[in-house]
């Protein structure tokens, strides 16, 4: 049996809209050619004075031309992980139109070695943006003094 909505019910429904309102001009944005400008970029957004103590992620968002259209806060986490909430990561790179994604996260060991997990992560959300026509270009973990690529290091 097929229960009848209320009429007075019918303006209960949320409006959504899709709006991106950036702050820099499509010709200041920065540019990333390599990782070393994706680690100068990233080291702006980790706070130096938790980098050894918790798990951060954080995303940057690259249009077609390989300029940063911004950088999202995924999580932040404990001493040895974060949750990393790949909905998120989605619902934004959409809202940006973004053809890019690098994905990052820190270590507060110092140890650069991608875990079991950080490559299952990386491989999860490369698959998932391939849907969307999108590419993941690079995962980067830092520590408090250097940095590892994924792509630099052949595992994408």
């Amino acid at each position: 049996m097929e229960k009848k909505i209320e009429s007075s019910t019918w303006n209960l429904v949320s409006e959504v809209e899709l709006v991106y309102k950036s702050k820099v001009k499509a010709s200041e944005r920065p540019f990333l050619k390599c990782s070393a400008d994706i680690e100068k970029i990233l080291r702006n957004f980790y706070n130096e004075n938790t980098i050894e103590l918790q798990e951060q992620f954080y995303v940057l968002y690259l249009n077609r031309a390989y300029k940063v259209l911004g950088i999202y806060k995924v999580s932040s986490g404990g001493i040895t992980g974060t949750v990393v909430d790949s909905r998120l990561i989605f619902a934004m790179a959409l809202k940006l139109a973004s053809c890019y994604l690098i994905l990052s996260h820190c270590h507060p060991s110092g140890n650069l070695n991608p875990s079991n997990e950080d490559i299952r992560i990386t491989h999860k959300i490369k698959e998932a943006a391939a849907l969307f026509d999108m590419k993941v270009i690079d995962h980067v973990i830092l520590s408090s003094e250097d940095y590892l690529s994924f792509s630099d290091e052949g595992l994408l």
